[in-house]
């Protein structure tokens, strides 16, 4: 299971309208926070506290420049970063990494509007469909859809390195839910691991401080869901897949939604979580999860689940967590993404995929809080 978020991000293209073409001008910039393409490591930084990082994705409840700029507003004063995960555009990359485009822009903007709210930034490149992770999104005509394919290699390092001179993370994931797509492509993983393994290595070469992992989706890694298990057992843990990239997986990193798994927030078992720490010494994070509070299609929940499941990631994971990303603030306003999709020219399908997730917000769509919004806030202040 996973979200539509890339349509929050096309979203956040309107917001750049604000920024100007170039970005906002320096003294407009948050005056403790980097300007885009700032060495994040030259500031203080909430990385360099000893305590858990607490972020959502940029995702306002509908489209439009307003809800987006206050969007952002409101993730300052619950959040400490944003997580930026966009797919890769793959043609504007193909040639080099240095170059001007929108996409390049975009993304600068995204960090500028970060820094005006009193946020810093995780980033994941993410060459997969953020509502099927078993395809690529946006492969040009004529590419390959394998991880094999000469441009697809190229420019997927290409953009890699860009995000790393350009945006200079702390923390650099290179897919998100990477399991999914291996299970579903067995025939493509050496390709992958190849990939990144050469990814790691330029990056470690020009900024050996950034944190490099890739995300994998906790619940499928369990083969709880039995029509994506391929025969194996609930609980039976496929660590397999996560240790093919050690010793270049500088945090384990994963993602989770026990709503799809669990009628309710208590059944979730006390050691749910807890077996990653076990297997790995390494720092470990949460790099996007939710439960949702209303019953959409075939799954559901209460607000009493949305609080159990923050517990259950807290007490579980705890101080081991170096960054945990709750994947929305505020619910979505499905009628209107609804709207935007279809204009877009997605098909229902999609729609209906991302209705799964519109009530998994730690408030309503116009922003009223709901219960766990005070216990992520006491948690992220160390309560």
């Amino acid at each position: 299971m996973t979200k539509g978020i890339w349509l929050a991000v096309a979203v956040l293209g309107l917001a750049m309208l604000a920024c100007g073409e170039n970005g906002a001008p320096e003294s407009e910039r948050a005056p403790s926070q980097p300007a885009s393409g700032q060495d994040i490591s030259q500031l203080a930084s909430i990385f360099d506290s000893g305590h858990t990082a607490y972020g959502f994705f940029p995702s306002p409840p509908k489209p439009g420049l307003d809800t987006v700029l206050q969007h952002f507003k409101d993730l300052g004063q619950h959040a400490d970063f944003i997580l930026i995960q966009l797919n890769i555009p793959w043609e504007d990359f193909l040639g080099g990494v240095e170059g001007e485009s929108k996409s390049r822009q975009d993304l600068r903007n995204q960090t500028v509007l970060a820094g005006l709210n009193g946020m810093q930034w995780v980033v994941v490149v993410d060459p997969l469909n953020g509502l099927n992770r078993r395809e690529f999104f946006g492969l040009p005509p004529g590419w390959k859809p394998s991880f094999g394919d000469p441009q697809v290699r190229q420019a997927y390092t290409n953009f890699s390195l860009w995000v790393v001179r350009e945006l200079k993370p702390r923390y650099l994931g290179l897919a998100s839910e990477i399991n999914t797509y291996m299970d579903a492509h067995p025939e493509d993983v050496e390709n992958f691991l190849s990939l990144y393994r050469e990814t790691y290595d330029r990056i470690k070469a020009e900024a050996p401080g950034t944190q490099v992992f890739v995300t994998f989706q906790w619940d499928d890694l369990n083969n709880m869901y039995a029509p994506a298990a391929e025969g194996r057992q609930p609980y039976d843990t496929n660590w397999d897949q996560v240790e093919a990239f050690e010793p270049r997986l500088d945090v384990w990193v994963v993602s989770s939604y026990p709503y799809f798994v669990f009628s309710s927030g208590a059944q979730i078992p006390p050691d749910y979580y807890s077996p990653l720490l076990e297997r790995t010494d390494k720092p470990v994070a949460v790099a996007e999860g939710g439960w949702a509070t209303r019953t959409g299609g075939p799954v559901g929940g209460t607000p009493e689940d949305q609080v159990a499941y923050l517990q259950a990631i807290h007490d579980q994971l705890g101080e081991r967590l170096v960054f945990w990303v709750y994947i929305i603030l505020n619910d979505l306003d499905m009628e209107a993404m609804a709207e935007a999709m279809r204009a877009a020219g997605r098909p229902q399908k999609d729609v209906e995929t991302l209705s799964l997730f519109a009530s998994v917000g730690l408030r309503e769509a116009d922003g009223t809080p709901k219960p766990a919004l005070e216990l992520w806030d006491r948690y992220r202040q160390g309560q």
